[in-house]
C-alpha cells in the first residue's frame, strides 16, 4: 500500500494531507532528488490549472525543487498534457502538473511527468515515497548551488501550435459550428485559441475561472450545460473538457453524449480504413463498455483491459508498441501525437472525421450500441468496506447471478473516498438488483456515508 500515491499521482483535500505545504515540500525535495541524477543543470517545469489552492502548491514545490538544486520553470495555467509536451521540447528532466483532474475546487493534485513525457510507474513512486517517509529533508545543497525558477512565457503558443499540427494539413474547421465548455479550467485559453484558428465557429461557456468554479456544474463531468448550449445554438457539436483537460466528452447536434467509447469507435474505425491502427490492439480498462468491445471483435481488433487509469493504458501501449487507447470517461491516448491522455487531440481527431465525411456527429458517432451499464459512486467514511467479509459475499453471489455473459466490477477509487461499483449487462433490471444488494450491505454495516 502506498502512503502518498493514488490511481494518478498524489490528491487529496487542499491544506489537509497529503496536499499541505509541508508534505509537498518533502515531495518536491525526494522527486527532485530522483530526478536529478547525473544531470549537469537539472530543470522541472511547472503547469497548474486553475484552483486558488494552486498558489500554495506551486510556492512548496518551487521551494522543494529549488532547494535540491533544480531550476524551475513555471508556464501557468495549462492543461495536463501540455506538460508532457514541454517536458520534452524543454529537455527537463521532470514535469509537474498541480490539478485534481475531475475533482471539486476544493481538492487539488500533483502528477508527475518523467523526462520522456510518461507518467511514473508504480515503481518509481515507492522509491520517491520511500525517500519522503525519511525524517526531515534529504538531498539538500550548498546556498552556491540552489536552483533558480523563472516564468516561461511562451509556452501557451508552444501548446497551441503543437496541438494544431496533429489536426489533418489539408482540412480546415470552416462551417462547423461548435460549444465548446473549458470546464473554467486549465485550458480555458488555449483550447479556444486552438478550435478558432482552425477556422471553427465557436461559441465558449466555461471560460472564467474565479480559483472556486472549476469544473461546478460544467465540463466533462457534467454536461447538462453543454447539452443545452448545442440545441439553444443549434451547433454541429459540443465539446466537454475536464479541469485539466485531459479527458474529453462530446455532444452530437441532437445533444447526446459521445463518451470516451464512443469517440475511441469513431477514431478506431477510421484509421482502419487508412490502415493507421499498430499492433492491430486497442486498449481499455475493466471500464470498457462490452458493447465496444464486441464491435472491436468483429472487425479483427483484440481489446486489451488494464486497470483503471489513463497511465496504466499508457504503459501497456508504450509496451506492446499499440497507438490507440483509452478511457469511457474520457481519457483518450493516440500516442501518435501524444503520451497521455488529450482532450484537444482527441477532439481535432473526431471533428477531422466530420470534416472529411461531411457528415454529421450523430451519423458518425453510434458505431456500436452499448450494452446497458450502471455505475453508482458510493460514499464511505471508515476503513476498506471491500475487505469486510459480508461485503466479499455479496460481491460473489452477484458475480455468479450475472453469469458469464454479464461485467461487475466493484473498486475504491484511486482519488477519492469512494468505491465505484459498475455492472454491465443485457438485463438492466438485474443490474440494478446486484448493486442495490451491495449498496445495501455496505449502508447496513455502517461504512456508507449519510447525507
Amino acid at each position: 500500500m502506498r502512503k502518498f500515491f493514488g490511481t494518478d499521482g498524489v490528491r487529496g483535500r487542499a491544506n489537509t494531507a497529503p496536499m499541505t505545504s509541508d508534505i509537498i515540500m518533502k515531495l518536491a525535495t525526494a522527486a527532485g532528488s530522483y530526478f536529478k541524477k547525473g544531470c549537469t543543470h537539472p530543470k522541472v517545469v511547472i503547469a497548474k490549472d486553475t484552483r486558488l489552492s494552486g498558489y500554495m502548491i506551486e510556492s512548496a514545490l518551487i521551494s522543494g525543487f529549488v532547494a535540491v538544486g533544480m531550476d524551475v520553470m513555471l508556464v501557468g495555467p495549462l492543461p495536463t498534457p501540455a506538460i508532457s509536451m514541454l517536458v520534452r521540447s524543454l529537455r527537463a528532466d521532470l514535469g509537474v502538473m498541480i490539478s485534481a483532474s475531475h475533482n471539486p475546487c476544493e481538492d487539488n493534485g500533483i502528477k508527475l511527468f518523467d523526462r520522456d513525457g510518461f507518467k511514473l510507474s508504480d515503481q518509481v513512486e515507492r522509491e520517491i515515497e520511500s525517500q519522503m517517509m525519511k525524517e526531515g529533508l534529504h538531498g539538500l545543497v550548498p546556498a552556491s548551488e540552489l536552483g533558480r525558477a523563472r516564468r516561461l512565457d511562451d509556452a501557451p503558443g508552444r501548446y497551441i501550435e503543437f496541438v494544431k499540427g496533429t489536426f489533418p494539413k489539408n482540412l480546415r474547421l470552416d462551417g462547423i459550428k461548435i460549444v465548446l465548455d473549458c470546464a473554467h479550467g486549465a485550458a480555458y485559453k488555449v483550447a479556444p485559441t486552438v478550435l478558432w484558428e482552425l477556422g471553427a465557429d465557436i461559441i465558449v461557456i466555461g471560460d472564467h475561472p474565479n480559483g472556486f468554479n472549476i469544473n461546478h456544474e460544467c465540463g466533462a463531468t457534467d454536461v447538462r450545460a453543454l447539452q443545452k448550449a448545442v440545441l439553444d445554438h443549434q451547433a454541429d457539436v459540443g465539446i466537454a473538457l475536464d479541469g485539466d483537460a485531459d479527458r474529453i466528452v462530446m455532444i452530437d447536434e441532437k445533444g447526446q453524449i459521445l463518451d470516451g467509447d464512443q469517440l475511441l469507435a469513431v477514431i478506431v474505425k477510421t484509421w482502419l480504413e487508412r490502415d493507421q491502427l499498430r499492433g492491430n490492439c486497442v486498449v481499455g480498462t475493466v471500464m470498457t463498455n462490452l458493447g465496444f468491445e464486441r464491435f472491436l471483435d468483429n472487425a479483427g481488433v483484440r481489446l486489451v483491459r488494464t486497470p483503471v487509469g489513463d497511465r496504466y493504458v499508457s504503459e501497456y501501449m508504450r509496451t506492446h508498441q499499440c497507438n490507440v487507447g483509452g478511457e469511457q470517461s474520457g481519457h483518450i491516448i493516440l500516442s501518435d501525437y501524444a503520451r497521455t491522455g488529450d482532450g484537444l487531440v482527441a477532439a481535432l481527431q473526431a471533428l477531422a472525421v466530420i470534416v472529411a465525411k461531411q457528415k454529421r456527429a450523430s451519423e458518425l458517432a453510434r458505431v456500436f450500441t452499448p450494452i446497458p451499464q450502471v455505475l453508482k459512486n458510493i460514499q464511505f467514511q471508515k476503513g476498506d468496506p471491500l475487505e469486510y467479509p459480508q461485503v466479499q459475499k455479496v460481491i460473489e453471489k452477484a458475480v455468479k447471478k450475472l453469469g458469464t455473459e454479464s461485467r461487475l466490477l466493484v473498486r475504491k477509487s484511486g482519488t477519492e473516498s469512494v468505491i465505484r461499483v459498475m455492472a454491465q449487462g443485457e438485463d438492466e433490471e438485474l443490474l440494478h438488483t446486484v448493486l442495490d444488494e451491495i449498496i445495501f450491505i455496505m449502508n447496513r454495516e455502517g461504512f456508507i456515508q449519510q447525507g
